[in-house]
């Protein structure tokens, strides 16, 4: 579903993003990128969505070499990934059903899917009764559910979160974390950075541990682990 062979990062003012990151991720996983602040982690979800360009190494996602795509291509390559962020993102003039429905008209669904798809992502997000309300009456972890729903109807195969918890409070964070997990179970790849080590030790995951843009470790079923995430590497 996704690999990197060999992605190096250096942006222009010389810091490092990644360096020679060989990663494969298999369709359905669910997979936690941990570090410190500037480890990397923010460096790997956009080379994902082709926000920055490697400096070097391939980027393959569902077979297809994401480093070749022309600039025309790359909003069908992001058709198929959903992204939630830490801030959301909400359209703050429109209500929460304008705002997840905005996500089905930019693809040109017609407005009969939309009426029919809409309402039933937002009941299973739990914001049946919300649907009128605008980003500035919902709480840290309504809009965050917002942009979890967002992010999914359109059904992509694989979602992107980077900090998805970071503004919100223990419970609600784990309620984000156990829809994503169930949005999981339904076959989707998870890739999640985080530096949320209760949530990271207790899922006990896949985790990908990255330190100045090198893996450190790669463990399935794994915590987060401060001393690994802590270590310097030499070269």
């Amino acid at each position: 579903m996704i690999d990197m062979e060999n992605v190096t990062k250096i942006y222009e003012n010389g810091a490092v993003g990644l360096r020679d990151m060989n990663l494969h991720i298999d369709k359905g996983e669910f997979v936690f990128v941990v570090g410190s602040s500037g480890s990397g982690k923010s460096t790997f979800i956009r080379l994902l969505l082709k926000e920055t360009e490697p400096t070097s190494g391939k980027i393959i996602i569902d077979g297809k070499d994401i480093t070749t795509l022309k600039r025309r291509q790359i909003p069908y390559l992001r058709r198929r990934i959903g992204v939630v962020f830490q801030d959301y993102r909400l359209l703050p003039s429109k209500t929460v059903y304008e705002n997840v429905a905005f996500a089905m008209q930019a693809v040109e669904t017609s407005p009969r899917i939309i009426r029919r798809n809409v309402p039933q992502i937002l009941a299973m997000v739990g914001l049946g009764k919300k649907v009128k309300a605008y980003p500035n009456q919902l709480s840290g972890g309504e809009q965050q559910r917002v942009a979890l729903a967002r992010a999914i109807i359109n059904r992509p195969p694989i979602l992107l979160a980077d900090e998805p918890t970071g503004n919100l409070d223990p419970d609600t964070a784990w309620e984000i974390m156990e829809l994503i997990q169930e949005i999981n179970r339904n076959g989707t790849t998870v890739v999640i950075s985080t530096h949320a080590k209760d949530i990271v030790d207790k899922m006990q995951k896949r985790v990908v541990a990255i330190n100045k843009g090198v893996i450190l470790r790669d463990v399935e079923g794994g915590g987060y682990d401060d001393e690994t995430s802590n270590l310097e590497i030499l070269y």
